[in-house]
């Protein structure tokens, strides 16, 4: 033991940080055959291992960049439809209104003829109606004339004709007598 403290005083001093040429040539040798097998087996590996994911997402890339595509002509077709769907659907309104207008056009025509049409058989009616009450209330007022005439007379007329043309002839003169006093 002696020795080898004597040996190791006598020894250089020897740099703790660098290590002695055996250890060099030892780890730089293991150094080369660790390089070698990563060089011939792992690394080939590694390579065609990245190649197939890179492959792989750039076919994916290329398929969402063909997706976005079509759904971008999707999105202007759409558009396209959406933009003709209005236009359609203003012409729709507008030819609503159109017709709209047209049979509340029809529906006041109508509503007018009939109106005419009503009118014009009430007028006819109450026409009918008033020449019958007038040629009722001639033969009534015309008998009670000439019972009246009767009385005042004191004798009976008889005479249809001479009576009626008598009745006739105060009835036209009763007639114009209203117009002359109904034109003033």
């Amino acid at each position: 033991m002696l020795n080898g403290v004597l040996r190791a005083a006598t020894e250089e001093q020897h740099n703790p940080l660098i290590p002695a040429w055996p250890d060099i040539i030892g780890a730089l040798i293991c150094f080369i055959v660790i390089l070698f097998f990563f060089w011939k087996l792992v690394l080939p590996r590694m390579k065609k291992l990245l190649d197939e994911r890179a492959e792989a997402i750039e076919g994916n890339i290329a398929k969402a960049d063909e997706a976005q595509h079509k759904a971008e002509a999707l999105l202007e077709e759409y558009t396209a439809q959406l933009a003709d769907a209005r236009a359609e659907a203003g012409r729709i309104r507008e030819q609503a209104r159109t017709d709209g207008q047209k049979i509340v056009a029809e529906a006041k025509e109508t509503a007018t003829a009939e109106a005419a049409r009503v009118t014009a058989s009430a007028q006819a009616q109450i026409e009918a109606e008033r020449q019958s009450a007038l040629v009722s209330l001639r033969s009534e007022v015309g008998s009670l004339a000439i019972d009246l005439a009767s009385g005042v007379v004191g004798e009976a007329l008889t005479d249809d004709k001479k009576s009626q043309a008598i009745v006739d002839r105060f009835l036209a003169d009763l007639e114009a007598s209203e117009k002359a006093g109904s034109s003033k």
